[in-house]
């Protein structure tokens, strides 16, 4: 059995000895030759075992920094520049107010909504602030609009030393936003040339923002570190992360066209949408993939929890849950007991979304949905270091048993070509 941290149940997803064996050869194809075939794009696969102490300083003493002159920090990108940032920092910091010893982090850069930026620019008024801007070209239009109106917004307010506010991560040579940082006099972190935005969380484009919103960082390389480790090998038995990629195509030859990533708490909506960028962009090409969609329970249990337990069988479910999250609350005993809920009295919330994952689980199998079960032991920085670590593994092997490049996005590139022919035209109109 594996060693992984990650304890991994697909109970109810049928498959043949024969099946997997032949499953076994193609992963073994595909992991001794990965890095030799996406040689320019694999950075990932070992940027956790470096030494990266001299950088974790260099971060921790700019987030230092950050928190000690500014109330909040913007943090302007789009795709693989923000969403692996907000997903952790969204999993691991209090649900009502700034985690001790941090500022607040906000995002920008992210849409074309003049209404959101307008009020991000009100809502800045009256607090210190540092920028963070984070593109390897400069050049995607998001990131470089609200880049434009955040400099002048700093320059405006605070001179010569918006110079010392403005933090660039981008590449180490090429590039628009290199060009602009490097006249300005930007402070830069770069972004490793071999790793594309969607497995660039791990780097300082994940790192810095998380450190200043109070994530401990050394525990978040530490997990992606074991996590790097022990899925460092091709046969099945010992690898969860290439388990699961096998069970997710299996299920996609199948007639499966849907994955549901689910899970029981709040705090890993953000999680999911880097999840669905990840295996979206990954595996979405020549008419190819499984569309990554996700829910969070037991909320959307009363909003689509009907379709999946009865409805057109396009799905199959993936359910990610943690053993122990931190806080808990139990139910109190009521004398009255006019809701008639005292025979939960002393039972706690997190027991209970326990038993809901459980029951959850046993109606949709029941109901014929594929499920499969995905069990760290606790949310921490240190796990979803590793979890983050284990689905850019099982995203890569993926892709590639579908036959698909991992980390290139024509797609994308289509429309920010179309975007911008049709912004040069209205120009020329004009």
């Amino acid at each position: 059995m594996s060693s992984d941290l990650i304890k991994l149940n697909f109970s109810n997803v049928d498959m043949l000895d024969k099946e997997w064996c032949a499953y076994q050869a193609k992963v073994d194809d595909i992991h001794h030759h990965l890095e030799q075939l996406f040689k320019d794009s694999v950075g990932w696969i070992g940027y956790p075992l470096q030494n990266q102490s001299v950088l974790l300083q260099q971060i921790t003493n700019i987030a230092n920094e950050i928190r000690e002159h500014a109330e909040i920090l913007v943090v302007i990108g789009v795709g693989g520049s923000y969403l692996g940032a907000r997903a952790i920092q969204d999993a691991l910091t209090p649900y009502f107010k700034i985690k001790k010893g941090a500022i607040e982090v906000v995002y920008v850069g992210q849409n074309l909504s003049g209404a959101y930026i307008a009020q991000l620019l009100d809502y800045l008024a009256d607090k210190n602030v540092y920028v963070n801007v984070i593109s390897k070209s400069g050049t995607t239009m998001e990131t470089a609009l609200a880049f434009r109106v955040l400099k002048q917004y700093m320059d405006e307010r605070y001179g010569i030393e918006a110079i010392e506010r403005i933090i660039v991560t981008t590449d180490a040579e090429n590039g628009l936003l290199k060009e602009i940082a490097d006249h300005t006099g930007y402070r830069q972190f770069i972004i490793p040339a071999n790793i594309g935005g969607r497995y660039s969380v791990l780097t300082p484009v994940g790192l810095l923002p998380v450190a200043v919103a109070g994530i401990d960082i050394d525990e978040l390389i530490n997990g992606a570190k074991h996590a790097a480790m022990s899925l460092n090998h091709s046969r099945l038995e010992r690898n969860n992360a290439y388990c699961y990629a096998v069970f997710r195509h299996f299920l996609y030859e199948q007639g499966y066209k849907v994955e549901l990533l689910a899970s029981f708490e709040p705090s890993l909506k953000n999680f999911h949408e880097w999840w669905m960028q990840l295996f979206g962009e990954s595996e979405g090409k020549e008419r190819k993939g499984l569309f990554p969609s996700a829910a969070s329970y037991s909320t959307d249990l009363h909003a689509i929890g009907q379709f999946i337990q009865e409805g057109n069988p396009i799905l199959f479910e993936t359910l990610l849950y943690f053993e122990e999250v931190q806080e808990d609350v139990s139910v109190p005993y009521d004398t009255q007991n006019d809701d008639r809920l005292n025979y939960l009295s002393n039972r706690t919330f997190n027991e209970m979304n326990n038993i809901s994952r459980q029951g959850t689980a046993l109606a949709h199998i029941a109901g014929g949905v594929p499920v499969i079960q995905l069990q760290l032991p606790k949310l921490d920085a240190y796990h979803i270091g590793y979890l983050i670590y284990f689905f850019m593994k099982a995203c890569a092997m993926s892709a590639c048993l579908l036959g698909v490049n991992p980390f290139n996005q024509p797609g994308v590139e289509a429309y920010k070509n179309k975007m911008l022919a049709l912004l040069q035209k209205i120009q020329i109109v004009n």
